[in-house]
Order: structure tokens, then C-alpha cells, then sequence
């Protein structure tokens, strides 16, 4: 018990230096005391796919909800008031942050043995602060 709660004291030290969102560690701190990064990383993107159905009221997962949310024709949510080329542009590029992250990383780990797809702790705090920057949006975006 010790072992796991230094192990999870040091990632936890390690995401705090990245100023990790706190939502990256709400849904996947035990996976994070296991040192399991497979199945911290899927628990970390389920929590993203949950935000976004919470806040746009959708049901669909995945590349789906993502389109669906942050389209820019019409948008479930918007990340700034899109109202330039520039502002359409970090719409979609936010939506296409998503989406990669979603065929990238959800579905190896939601599809494919864990020995299949393995997942070091670099892997692993490069994932959770990338979705950590996805959260921090995720504040700030408003419903259309």
C-alpha cells in the first residue's frame, strides 16, 4: 500500500509540475495508483467524451460527437465566438485535436489487449496533459 501511494504521489507530483486539469486525474486516479497507463489513458478519454455529452446535451461518442459538437456550420459548442477565419480555423482544429485523440488513443486501448498497445508512464503524461489542455478549452467553450 505504500509502494502504490508513493507511485501515485510521484505521477501525481509529475501531472501537478505539467498543471494538469483536475479532471484528468478525477476519472482515472486509480488506474494512476496501479501504475495501469493503458487503462488510465482510456478512463482519462472517457471522461473527456462524458464532458462533451454533459455539456452539449448529445449521446453519441467518439469522432461523432466530436463532428457533431464542434461543427462549424452548427455547433453544439464553440471554443470563441467564431466570428473570424481565424476563430472557424481553432474550431476545427480543436475538433480535429478530438478526433485524433479518439482514434489514437481511445480506440487502441477501448479495442486492442493492453499487451498489445503498450503504454509507458512518458506516453501516458504526454496523453493526460494533452487532455489536459482539451479540459481547459472545455472551460471556457459555451453552448450554442
Amino acid at each position: 500500500l505504500s509502494g502504490a501511494r508513493a507511485r501515485a504521489n510521484a505521477l501525481r507530483a509529475k501531472l501537478e509540475n505539467r498543471s494538469a486539469h483536475a479532471d484528468v486525474v478525477k476519472y482515472c486516479r486509480a488506474e494512476l495508483v496501479e501504475e495501469n497507463y493503458f487503462h488510465a489513458v482510456l478512463e482519462a478519454m472517457k471522461g473527456v467524451a462524458e464532458r462533451i455529452r454533459s455539456m452539449s446535451g448529445l449521446t453519441t461518442d467518439g469522432a461523432e460527437l466530436v463532428n457533431e459538437a464542434f461543427s462549424t456550420k452548427n455547433p453544439m459548442l464553440t471554443i470563441n465566438p467564431l466570428s473570424t477565419e481565424t476563430e472557424l480555423s481553432e474550431q476545427k482544429g480543436f475538433a480535429n485535436i478530438l478526433v485524433g485523440l479518439f482514434g489514437a488513443v481511445r480506440n487502441p486501448t477501448a479495442h486492442a489487449p493492453k499487451i498489445a498497445w503498450p503504454i509507458t508512464e512518458h506516453d501516458a503524461l504526454d496523453i493526460l496533459s494533452t487532455l489536459s489542455f482539451v479540459h481547459r478549452r472545455l472551460d471556457s467553450a459555451s453552448k450554442r
